[in-house]
């Protein structure tokens, strides 16, 4: 067949020729958004003197005062800065979560991994130990885990972690197993590499992506979880500033001091929201 009888159809369109690029990702408004809510409530937590004008348990004017200029959040039934209480009981919250998160990503990440590498009698026996987990409510468990324990923020988080490890598990492990059968890897194995060093440098940094969304994801569960506990009165006692327990205290005062609760159930569900929107980002960059 002659150049002339070709065809348009069958003639190579100029975009085909030219190299596609990545596209570089776009940073959304509410990424941006839920960035900085995250990046002023870890600033709290690691320096709550520069953002709090007052200490967390100290009166500083009438009981009961609403929002204003000098106290944005209003007085507490003895007087205490509310707001000032919301920054300083950030540093009990949050790392009571990054506790939690840390408790799940090690312990279940480790399952996973070993779970997925090794298989066998091990998979089985350490799978079964994950299905006893989920098939307990999480709340439930981190309550008898508290209990067990004893009351107080740490234990709170450890109990909160423990919740998360048969997740971050079940993940790991699938993960590994799909990275396992990739062709680089079965190359590696192959060429002689032992399990212990294709582990380490091919399906760790090839899984990881996922296991970091969700625990971006556990970190907002996590905080939840523990205002949940502090709420209930099994977290930090009283006069501790931890969001939970700051909520609890005004539930007595809906009907007259309606900012009590109101305004550090905000500040929860924003850092809450937030680590959301930021997991599902991770979770969308990993898959493009």
């Amino acid at each position: 067949m002659s150049l002339q009888t070709l065809t348009r159809d069958q003639a190579p369109s100029p975009d085909a020729a030219r190299p596609r690029t990545r596209r570089r990702p776009v940073l959304r408004p509410t990424v941006v958004l839920s960035s900085l809510v995250l990046l002023a409530a870890l600033a709290w937590a690691l320096v709550p003197e520069l953002f709090a004008s007052y200490g967390p348990t100290s009166s500083v004017g009438p009981s009961l005062q609403a929002p204003s200029a000098a106290h944005w959040f209003g007085t507490d039934a003895t007087g205490r800065d509310v707001f000032s209480r919301v920054v300083h009981g950030a540093s009990h919250s949050i790392t009571a979560a990054l506790v939690a998160v840390t408790v799940g990503l090690v312990v279940g990440t480790t399952i996973g991994v070993v779970a997925g590498s090794v298989g066998g009698l091990v998979e089985d026996a350490l799978m079964r130990v994950v299905d006893v987990l989920l098939a307990i409510p999480g709340l439930l468990l981190s309550l008898s885990v508290v209990i067990l324990l004893g009351f107080g923020t740490t234990n709170a988080a450890i109990a909160v972690g423990i919740t998360s490890i048969a997740t971050f598990a079940r993940l790991s492990r699938s993960r590994v197993l799909e990275v396992r059968r990739s062709e680089y890897v079965e190359a590696a194995f192959g060429s002689g590499g032992t399990l212990p060093a294709i582990l380490w440098r091919h399906i760790l940094p090839n899984s990881a992506a996922p296991v970091i969304a969700l625990a971006a994801l556990q970190l907002g569960s996590a905080i939840l979880q523990i205002s949940t506990l502090g709420f209930l009165g099994y977290g930090a006692p009283p006069p501790t500033p931890e969001w939970g327990l700051l909520i609890a205290e005004g539930r007595d005062y809906v009907a007259t001091a309606w900012w009590l609760t109101l305004l550090p159930g905000v500040v929860v569900a924003a850092v809450v929201l937030s680590t959301n929107r930021l997991s599902d980002a991770i979770g969308k960059a990993e898959r493009s």
